[in-house]
């Protein structure tokens, strides 16, 4: 049990840290079905906040913010303010590692989640082109490296917390539960665009309506800190800092000595990540580009595909228990790697290809995403674990993720669809090779 003093002295604590262990210095223990609630919590909330924006690009802001260009340039330069905030992320990671150390996690915490809804709430009252300009795209510029640097902070060791927690023989399941924060925060956003879409005439919607959902992304983030600060204030996640395991190290210290467990873990999870935006963002926006099926209902197919990736999820957490992490891995993706020579031509195939490719594209991710984040993770030593996972992650995400809708549709307009192909087997091939000399990854999962 924690005492007063050993509170009252606990280097890593800033006072809103101090008040809330002293709420938990009693006998409760956190089981790990509550530190799994805690963590889909605040994994669903940034994930909202991520495909409000994701949306908001295909959906809102081609026609907002570049209207004097046609609908697929417009929609390119849109893409590139997405990827900012991808850019931004590492930078997060290196300034909030830096107020961790300084003033605890849970002013980390809070700091960083007010920024991330403050920055997503702000795009709620952003101007239009037609009305101030140049000034319009500049705003929105800096709202998205807003976001990034607060999803670069909002990294707070409870996945490692729920792992480590987790029985032996369960690491697979417990590792799965954090990313369904994913699908769960894709159908939040997508069911509020959707209802917008359905029930306001398009000007309507232009006009007033795409900002709701943002300004919905605050109050999902004061929620979400609340039930992560109580986890990050328990004995268990105190104890864990006291032996080093979620304790914060300087970014210099983690690239000299891990440097290349850096480098190699984020080149892990590249085949899902690839897959990530490719039935997220990009279908959407080249559908709608290309055919004459609505956004409406690509968006509810997509939808439908968040669902099935839930499913998968779950099913990763199952088979990476007995066939091991690694393993799963690789099988995923080998499973994308096939599915990229299918892709181009499905999503060729009118209507039912392209639902059929949603569909399918979001089974892969699920499966492989599942496991993500325990891969990641699985890298580190004790010491390096926290920090690493959070900085290996915004890595991965930059590379795999963060210029796949700009780079995917750019060379699928100019060259043809099969570079969507292209794009899926390069990812894939890259977690193949990472696998090949991640041996220590299967050491830590047996």
């Amino acid at each position: 049990m924690i005492s007063v003093s050993q509170v009252q002295q606990s280097p890593h604590s800033a006072v809103l840290e101090r008040d809330a262990r002293l709420v938990h210095a009693d006998d409760h223990e956190v089981a790990p079905g509550e530190i799994a609630i805690g963590v889909v919590i605040g994994r669903t909330s940034e994930f909202f906040d991520f495909f409000v924006y994701a949306l908001g690009s295909v959906l809102v802001f081609p026609r907002l913010l570049f209207p004097n260009y046609d609908a697929f340039t417009g929609t390119l330069y849109s893409f590139a303010i997405f990827a900012l905030a991808f850019i931004a992320r590492p930078l997060g990671s290196f300034i909030f590692t830096a107020i961790d150390r300084r003033y605890g996690r849970g002013s980390k915490l809070t700091i960083a989640l007010f920024l991330l809804g403050g920055s997503t709430a702000a795009i709620s009252f952003l101007p239009s082109y037609a009305s101030v300009g140049v000034e319009a795209i500049v705003l929105l510029s800096l709202f998205r490296i807003g976001q990034g640097l607060a999803l670069g902070g909002a990294w707070d060791g409870l996945a490692s917390l729920l792992a480590l927690n987790a029985p032996e023989n369960r690491r697979g399941w417990f590792a799965m539960m954090p990313q369904l924060g994913a699908p769960l925060g894709f159908l939040l956003a997508g069911g509020l665009f959707a209802f917008l879409l359905s029930s306001l005439p398009e000007k309507d919607f232009l006009e007033w309506g795409w900002r709701y959902p943002f300004f919905v992304a605050f109050a999902l983030n004061v929620v979400a800190l609340f039930a992560r600060l109580r986890l990050v204030a328990t004995r268990e996640f105190a104890n864990l800092l006291d032996k080093h395991e979620l304790e914060p190290v300087r970014i210099s210290e983690l690239l000299r000595t891990e440097g290349l467990n850096v480098l190699i873990g984020a080149f892990v999870p590249l085949a899902c990540f690839a897959l990530f935006h490719l039935v997220t963002v990009f279908p959407l926006a080249w559908i709608s580009l290309n055919t004459d099926r609505s956004p409406l209902n690509t968006l509810t197919t997509q939808m439908a595909g968040a669902a099935v990736a839930i499913v998968a999820i779950v099913f990763s957490g199952w088979v990476a228990d007995r066939i091991g992490r690694r393993r799963l891995l690789a099988i995923g993706a080998g499973l994308i790697a096939l599915f990229s020579f299918a892709a181009p031509l499905m999503l060729a195939a009118g209507s039912a290809g392209q639902t059929a490719f949603l569909l399918i594209g979001f089974a892969l991710l699920g499966f492989s995403f599942g496991q993500a984040s325990g891969a990641v993770a699985s890298r580190f030593g004790t010491r390096y674990r926290y920090t690493g996972s959070a900085l290996t992650s915004d890595i991965a995400w930059l590379v795999g993720a963060g210029f796949a809708p700009l780079v995917v549709l750019a060379l699928s307009t100019w060259f043809g669809i099969g570079a969507v192909g292209g794009y899926l087997l390069s990812g894939a091939v890259c977690t193949l090779l990472a696998l090949t000399s991640n041996r220590q990854l299967e050491i830590r999962d047996n």
